[in-house]
């Protein structure tokens, strides 16, 4: 299996992730994908639960950032009604705008974990710039005409993953976390 599609840990969604995870282990960054992670490629406006999730992030000191390979407007005008950055155009799974990102704030990529509903895109790209990832399932069943071809392999490669028990559920990995504390 290519080590480059296996992320950190896995989770059904993002909502379902306590935020005190990420605080165990000692993230302050989320980079975080739009479409079909917080909601619909087909939503223009943040939907209430992305609106309180953003916010319980914000307020427990945790900075979520939007990232998306899709271009500007949209990504942008969705992080501003967030109050937060956007990484648009990003071409995941390359890491040049992740890593420009990260140089320009200053950032430790020992604190920064990507959050993201594609192995090929957003687990990769975590991966080509050296932070950790989350896999996420998609949140609804529709996606971009763009994302079907690489859903062909995702779903072969996860597949291999479960079998192999390398998809470790965020809430295992906290258990133990927790008890390293």
């Amino acid at each position: 299996m290519k080590e480059k599609l296996i992320p950190f840990a896995w989770a059904k969604n993002i909502y379902d992730i306590d935020v005190d995870f990420y605080h165990s282990l000692n993230i302050k960054t989320l980079i975080i994908d739009l479409d079909n992670t917080l909601d619909s490629y087909k939503t223009k406006v943040p939907s209430d639960r992305a609106i309180r999730l953003i916010s319980k992030m914000k307020n427990s000191g945790l900075k979520p950032v939007i990232v998306s390979n899709n271009r500007g407007k949209r990504v942008k005008e969705y992080a501003e009604a967030l109050g937060i950055e956007c990484i648009h155009s990003a071409m995941k799974p390359f890491p040049c705008k992740i890593n420009r990102f990260i140089k320009d704030n200053h950032l430790n990529k020992d604190e920064i974990i990507l959050i993201g509903d594609q192995l090929i895109t957003d687990v990769k790209a975590a991966k080509n710039v050296g932070i950790k990832s989350i896999l996420l399932e998609k949140l609804v069943k529709e996606d971009q005409f763009t994302t079907h071809f690489n859903r062909i392999f995702d779903k072969m490669i996860r597949k291999r993953l479960k079998n192999k028990n390398l998809l470790k559920e965020w809430r295992e990995l906290y258990g133990q976390s927790k008890k390293s504390s």
